[in-house]
């Protein structure tokens, strides 16, 4: 096994791949041809076409193509090589990019963020990182102004949500104006065939595409590499022929006189036609959002070595071949192929394009699984298909759903042009979205000055506004549907999060006090029976609702209970040893205590067969080292327990989840041995079953989301006792209806 596949399997961050070889850089760069630019090295097939449609077809002249391929290498190197790779990918978060890492960092800096059940505790793992500790007035200001509007900070969260939901988006769009592309070529050879079977040939890849996803990419990622890498060898070797071929001038359009040229000459044909010229950058945000799978230096040197220079002489090869032969703009591509090497780059396109759709699908499946850990999305099933490289995960509802999204697209559309409008909105969309929060991240994160993030701001912000502009034009023709895709998905993910953080609010104002519990024993003739029982419940602190309604209807709970929240951090990951945290509810003699379970925003939310068993022996360490020494961390064990900074919360001690050998020097044996009682006896899981209602003075609008669209979702998406992995012999469900 080879360095790079070590630390692949290891699952090696980009932060701890400083010290790494350079042979180890180089093999990294050239997996992540494969994995991150399969989307953005099969531009070419369609940009062009997409350009010159419409009205625009009309201007063929060498003037126009001039000035398009202007506008491709400009935008192509102010975007992909000037702001992502210089500047965006520098702001990872713990070695993960994306839009969420960029939300999360501002969370942590500015304490933006609404997860509910945040405390001071979570800010001392290992992964939350602030830099620069002193503050500039410039954001100090900026923080103060959010915390002062609540509105601004949920407005941000609509705000990134939008461009996730757009991200989706590419997700339907890129599989469908990728294949079909691809497939179309076959007509230059059987100008017969009829479009329906260049369709049905088209839909037939993409069922098989989705068909396979459940055996996880790492199962064909060997090929991945290979076919992208030959894809561009043969992009770039056909784009010199065509330059030298055909038109050696065409050197000459990459002066930026082309675009006024361009602009002067077609007015606002010219200024609409840029909704194709934005193709040419689609795929550049998985650069930075695939940080998390390589490091940044290695996918810097593959775009700088290979990708960026290949696609800008394919680019430019093709442009010199249209100036020739103008007659065929609307299947440029595939025309500018020499005889010979027809059939052997149609193979290879078709498969490069599968790769490219295979890349934006994964990235689909990772911006799902984190709006469930961000409360902003249904419950799903998350398969990790790979036991050994951690973040490749399967969602077999998202799968299919996509599929079907695909399939409509390329049925009901049937024409890449209409496709490529509606896909350079999304992807601009997307662009405008990081931009904004770029800006932020330099003034609050990086302490720069505002002329610094304002200059960021204007300069990129402006380019992209540009293409949106252009690309809304294209709305009538295919642009509406990344919008009504994006409204789905947005009204879905703030819906769910209105609901749950109802639920939350619900149940924080609602609590029941443990000396409340305490005095309503003697009352309601209140037993206690032998075993453990976990109570799931959503609050840090207090006694939930849901066991208040429990014994008050049961007057009986278990000898010992361990009240159990599992909640989400505003870190990529918690390590193992961070995860848990333990504490003591009410007096020593209740036998209540309190476990907290973190998890990071890419974490896996589905807790082990071994997960009682692990919790149990965290229980009894934190009654032995309660006794010992309350305030100090557990040391000595396989797996590190605490850190120094449980001296901040003298409320919770940390532990780790994996330790049982200082069990026989207790402290506390009575104790001790009552939990393994206890355990003998067996555990019961409680989980409340909550139903939702809008109140009867609530809005119209708001009862069509809570009575309507928030109960369709809690009815359809998986339960908690699944998505916790409770063992249903087990389970014990509470019902209980709570208005909002």
């Amino acid at each position: 096994m080879n360095p790079s596949e070590e630390l692949m399997e290891q699952g090696i961050s980009p932060r701890n791949m400083q010290k790494v070889s350079y042979t180890t850089v180089l093999t990294l760069a050239y997996q992540s041809l494969g994995v991150v630019y399969g989307d953005l090295s099969t531009s070419p097939l369609y940009v062009y076409k997409t350009t010159f449609s419409g009205k625009l077809s009309l201007h063929e002249d060498d003037e126009e193509i001039f000035g398009v391929l202007s506008f491709i290498f400009w935008t192509f190197t102010l975007i992909a090589l000037c702001k992502y790779v210089f500047i965006v990918m520098l702001a990872d978060d713990n070695g993960e990019g994306g839009t969420f890492a960029l939300y999360s960092l501002l969370c942590r800096h500015a304490r933006l963020s609404i997860l509910p059940n945040q405390e001071i505790t979570d800010e001392k793992l290992s992964e939350y990182v602030t830099e620069g500790t002193t503050d500039t007035w410039q954001s100090s200001a900026l923080k103060l102004f959010f915390n002062k509007h609540p509105r601004f900070r949920k407005g941000l969260l609509v705000f990134v949500l939008f461009g996730t939901c757009m991200a989706i988006g590419d997700g339907v769009l890129t599989p469908a104006i990728s294949v079909l592309s691809a497939v179309s070529g076959i007509k230059l050879k059987f100008t017969e065939l009829h479009d329906n079977y260049v369709v049905i040939i088209s839909c037939v890849l993409l069922v098989g595409l989705f068909s396979l996803q459940h055996h996880g990419t790492h199962r064909v990622a060997f090929m991945f590499a290979p076919i992208v890498t030959a894809w561009l060898l043969c992009i770039s070797g056909i784009g010199i022929y065509n330059i030298f071929h055909w038109n050696r001038r065409i050197f000459h359009a990459l002066s930026p006189v082309y675009m006024l040229k361009f602009l002067r000459s077609t007015g606002v044909e010219g200024w609409v036609s840029l909704a194709g010229v934005v193709l040419s950058i689609t795929g550049v945000e998985a650069m930075f959002a695939n940080l998390g799978h390589f490091s940044p230096l290695s996918i810097k040197m593959a775009f700088t070595l290979l990708v960026y220079p290949s696609l800008v002489i394919s680019y430019m090869g093709e442009a010199a071949f249209l100036s020739k032969h103008h007659e065929d703009i609307q299947r440029s591509f595939y025309k500018a192929i020499p005889e010979a090497v027809f059939w052997p780059v149609f193979i290879i396109a078709t498969f490069a394009s599968v790769v490219g759709s295979q890349a934006v699908i994964s990235a689909t499946f990772s911006i799902i699984s984190q709006c469930c850990a961000l409360k902003c999305f249904p419950h799903v099933k998350i398969v990790h298909t790979s036991s050994k490289i951690y973040g490749q995960i399967y969602i077999p509802e998202v799968n299919w759903m996509l599929m079907c999204l695909c399939l409509a697209v390329t049925i009901g559309l049937r024409d890449t042009n209409m496709m490529g409008h509606a896909y350079g909105l999304a992807v601009t969309a997307v662009m405008f979205v990081t931009t904004c929060l770029m800006a932020l991240v330099m003034i609050i994160v990086w302490k720069k000055r505002i002329l610094n993030a304002v200059a960021f701001l204007m300069l990129f912000g402006s380019i992209e506004l540009i293409y949106i502009s252009a690309s809304i034009s294209k709305i009538p023709e295919g642009g509406w549907i990344p919008v009504v895709l994006s409204l789905i998905f947005m009204g879905v993910t703030y819906i769910w999060n209105y609901g749950t953080m109802m639920k939350h609010q619900f149940d924080f104002e609602n609590k029941v006090s443990i000396n409340r519990i305490v005095c309503l024993g003697p009352s309601l003739g209140m037993v206690r029976v032998p075993g453990i029982g976990f109570v799931y419940t959503n609050l840090v602190t207090g006694i939930p609702p849901v066991f208040g309604h429990f014994v008050t209807n049961l007057p009986a709970f278990h000898k010992v209970l361990i009240f159990v929240c599992v909640k989400s951090v505003q870190v990529p990951h918690v390590s193992g040893k961070e995860r848990l945290l333990i504490s003591r509810v009410g007096l020593k003699e209740c036998g209540m205590f309190r476990c907290i379970v973190r998890y990071g925003y890419k974490d896996l939310q589905q807790e082990t067969c071994n997960f009682e068993n692990i919790l149990v022996s965290s229980i009894l360490q934190f009654v032995e080292t309660e006794e010992e020494c309350p305030l100090t961390p557990i040391t000595g064990c396989s797996r590190e327990f605490a850190d120094a900074e449980a001296r901040y919360a003298p409320d919770h001690t940390f532990v780790d989840s994996n330790d049982e050998e200082n069990m026989e020097t207790s402290l506390s044996k009575d104790e001790s041995l009552r939990i393994l009682e206890a355990k003998e006896s067996g555990v019961t899981y409680i989980l409340g079953h909550s139903h939702a209602k809008a109140k009867k003075s609530s809005s119209f609008f708001k009862k069509v989301a809570i009575d309507i669209v928030y109960a369709f979702l809690r009815k359809n998406c998986r339960e908690p006792d699944v998505v916790l992995n409770v063992p249903h012999t087990s389970l014990f469900e509470v019902g209980m209806i709570y208005y909002v």
